[in-house]
């Protein structure tokens, strides 16, 4: 129960501030938070990560649908099985995020994202650049629960074949 509630409230928390962010930040919005670190800004994601495939947005749902259907099929089999914490977490996360990314694809035609960090100056041109285009990044709450699902689902693999080894 614990893990469909993480779902759940990750899927909750992020669409009730991509509401939020919708209602309230006016084309570009920017917020800076800790000390200028963090940034609160309003951005229509229209395709995939880093906006790829922004002019296929239907093909892009419908792939999001159908992983989001498949790995739903892959949690619904842990949930049945003993142990096995951090494929759950991950999957838990993962899904909570990946819910309401796809919710945002089929409803808005696009993705709310509204989180950006800032870097310290850069020492020379070819960080510059990199600072630059990460700062260009924008994230959202669904975003950090796929990333750090999925590197719990690796290291829960990684441990499983560990076990094995031993």
């Amino acid at each position: 129960m614990k893990y469909i509630m993480t779902l759940v409230s990750l899927f909750g928390i992020d669409n009730a501030v991509k509401e939020y962010i919708e209602e309230y930040g006016g084309a570009g919005m920017e917020k800076p938070l800790s000390g200028g670190r963090i940034c609160i800004k309003k951005y229509h994601n229209t395709g995939a990560v880093l906006n790829i495939g922004s002019r296929y947005k239907s093909f892009v749902a419908v792939l999001s649908l159908l992983f989001t259907v498949f790995m739903s099929g892959v949690f619904a089999a842990a949930l049945t099985r003993r142990g096995n914490v951090l494929l759950k977490s991950g999957l838990a996360l993962l899904l909570g995020g990946a819910y309401s990314n796809t919710y945002d694809r089929i409803k808005r035609h696009y993705v709310v994202d509204y989180v950006s960090f800032r870097l310290p100056a850069a020492r020379n041109k070819a960080m510059g650049k990199l600072k630059n285009a990460f700062e260009a990044l924008v994230f959202n709450l669904a975003d950090f629960g796929i990333i750090i699902g999925a590197m719990l689902i690796v290291l829960s693999e990684m441990l499983k074949k560990e076990e094995k080894a031993a």
